[in-house]
C-alpha cells in the first residue's frame, strides 16, 4: 500500500465537495454516458448500472476531493475508451506529482512490458542509469502492483495504451506519498530505494527533452526530406507546412513522422495531406452516432426480434429500447481544389502508440495511397467527437459521441491502425538513444526508386 502522511493531505488537497455534490457529479456522468456514449452497446450495461449504485455509496465515503475524482476516473475507466475521460479540476491537478521525488526526478516507460527508467535528473544518471528496471513496488511485483493500483483508473481503448499509461503513471500521488521500490540495473545488480513525493529542485534531465516544434524538418542522406508533424490542434501548422514547400519540392523521397501527433482537428491534417497525393478526391472516415427518439424507445419495449423482419419501424423501436440505434452520417469524399504542385514521391509514414485521434484520421486518407508506407507501432486506437461538460467542483468530463471507421466500415478504434512494418524500441535502443523506426524508414526508402 501507499504510505501517505495525513498532514500532507490536510495541507495539500482540497476537501470542499459536499456529499450531495459528490453524488450529483457521479450521477451527471452516469446519465450523460447512458444518453450519449457511442459505444454503449459494447459494455455490460447491467454491470455498469450495478457499479453506479455501488459508487453512490463509495463517493460519500471519500475523505477529500482527490479521492473523489479518482473514484470517478475509476468509474469512467470501465468504458474502456480513450476519448471518454474525467479530469481533475485545476486546484487538485496542481497538487498531483508523477516524477518528482525531491532529489530524484524519475520518468518511466513501457519497454516490452517492463517499467524502465528512460529519463532522470542529470545528477542521478549514474546512480539510476537509463535502462534500470523497476521490479517491485511496495513489496509487490511491478506489473501486479500496476494492475491492482493503476490500471483501474485509466481510460484506454487498447490494451497496449493501457499498459503504456499504467507504467508512465505508476507513481501518481500527492506530496508525502511514499513508495518502497526495488530496481534492477542494466548490469543485473539490484537495489532497494524509498521514494517520497516532493517537488524536485533540479530541472536538468538526461537525456534532455528535444524541443519539439509544430513542424520539425531536416534532410537525410541529401535526398530524403524528413518532416515531423507534431500536432493538428494548431492551425498554424498549415501555414508552416506551406512555407516548407519550396524545400519539399526538391525531395526525391519523404518521411512524415506522426509518432508524437496526438491529434486535434481532422481538417487541419487534411489541408496538409492534399499536397501529398495526386488524387482529386480524398476518402476519409465513415461516421455514425447514436440516435435517440423517446417514443421509439417507449414502443420498443413491446417489440420482439421477430417483429423487426422486413419492418424498419419495428427495427428502430427494438434497437432504440436497447440503446442501440444509430444514425449513419451521409458519406461524402472530400474533393481537393488545389492549384499547386504536389509532393508525390516514395513516402514513409512513421506511426506509434502516441499517433492519435486526428492523426489517425490523417492515416485513413493515406490508406489507398500506393506511394505511402507505414512503419512503426500500432497507433493509439481512439478517435471521435467528444462532448465536454462540467461535473461538481470544476471538474471536466468528456464522452465520445461519434464512431469513426474506415470508409468500408472496418474498425480501428480499439485496435489501432497497423504499420506495414512493425518496429519498436528495445531497451538497448533507449540506452544507446537510437531510433530504429527512423532507421528502418531510411533503409526502406533506399530500396525504392
Amino acid at each position: 500500500m501507499l504510505v501517505v502522511f495525513p498532514n500532507f493531505l490536510e495541507a495539500q488537497i482540497p476537501d470542499e465537495l459536499t456529499k450531495t455534490e459528490k453524488i450529483y457529479g457521479l450521477s451527471k456522468f452516469w446519465q450523460e454516458v447512458n444518453y450519449n456514449f457511442v459505444y454503449l452497446n459494447k459494455i455490460d450495461k447491467e454491470k455498469w448500472d450495478e457499479e453506479y449504485k455501488k459508487m453512490i455509496v463509495d463517493v460519500q465515503k471519500t475523505e477529500n476531493d482527490y479521492e473523489y475524482y479518482r473514484l470517478l476516473q475509476k468509474f469512467c475507466a470501465l468504458l474502456k475508451d480513450g476519448h471518454t475521460n474525467v479530469y481533475f479540476p485545476k486546484e487538485v491537478q496542481n497538487k498531483i506529482l508523477y516524477s518528482d521525488f525531491g532529489e530524484y526526478k524519475i520518468f518511466v516507460s513501457n519497454i516490452d512490458g517492463k517499467a524502465i527508467i528512460t529519463r532522470i535528473n542529470s545528477k542521478k544518471k549514474e546512480e539510476l542509469p537509463i535502462g534500470t528496471e523497476i521490479i517491485k513496488v511496495n513489496g509487490i511485483e511491478t506489473m501486479q502492483y500496476i494492475k491492482e493500483n493503476v490500471f483501474p483508473y485509466i481510460s484506454a481503448s487498447t490494451k497496449y495504451i493501457l499498459e503504456d499509461r499504467g507504467i508512465e503513471r505508476m507513481f501518481q500521488g500527492i506530496a508525502g506519498t511514499s513508495f518502497d521500490i526495488e530496481v534492477k540495473f542494466p548490469d543485473g545488480k539490484t537495489r532497494s530505494l524509498e521514494l517520497i513525493h516532493e517537488k524536485s529542485t533540479e530541472n536538468e534531465l538526461y537525456p534532455p527533452y528535444e524541443k519539439g516544434e509544430l513542424i520539425d524538418f531536416k534532410w537525410i542522406n541529401g535526398d530524403i526530406a524528413y518532416m515531423a508533424l507534431n500536432s493538428f490542434s494548431n492551425k498554424k501548422i498549415d501555414s508552416l507546412f506551406i512555407s516548407k514547400l519550396p524545400e519539399l519540392f526538391k525531395a526525391k523521397k519523404l518521411i512524415i513522422d506522426l509518432r508524437n501527433n496526438g491529434g486535434g482537428n481532422t481538417g487541419i491534417g487534411r489541408n496538409i495531406f492534399k499536397y501529398l497525393t495526386n488524387d482529386t478526391v480524398l476518402y476519409g472516415l465513415k461516421t455514425q452516432s447514436r440516435l435517440h427518439i423517446p417514443s421509439f424507445k417507449a414502443w420498443g419495449k413491446s417489440v420482439g426480434a421477430r417483429d423487426t423482419v422486413n419492418n424498419a419501424w419495428a427495427k428502430q423501436a427494438y434497437l432504440s429500447y436497447r440503446d442501440n440505434f444509430y444514425h449513419n452520417f451521409p458519406y461524402y469524399p472530400h474533393t481537393i481544389e488545389l492549384v499547386s504542385d504536389r509532393i508525390v514521391v516514395p513516402t514513409v509514414l512513421l506511426i506509434g502508440h502516441n499517433t492519435a485521434s486526428a492523426a489517425e484520421d490523417f492515416l485513413i486518407f493515406a490508406d489507398n495511397q500506393k506511394h505511402m508506407f507505414k512503419i512503426g507501432e500500432p497507433t493509439y486506437g481512439s478517435t471521435g467527437q467528444p462532448m465536454m461538460f462540467e461535473l461538481s467542483g470544476g471538474s471536466i468530463a468528456r464522452i465520445c459521441t461519434k464512431k469513426d471507421t474506415y470508409p468500408d466500415g472496418k474498425e480501428f478504434v480499439g485496435y489501432g491502425i497497423q504499420p506495414d512494418i512493425k518496429v519498436k524500441k528495445t531497451l538497448s535502443d533507449y540506452i544507446e538513444n537510437k531510433d530504429p523506426a527512423l532507421e528502418e524508414a531510411v533503409k526502406y526508402l533506399k530500396q525504392r526508386k
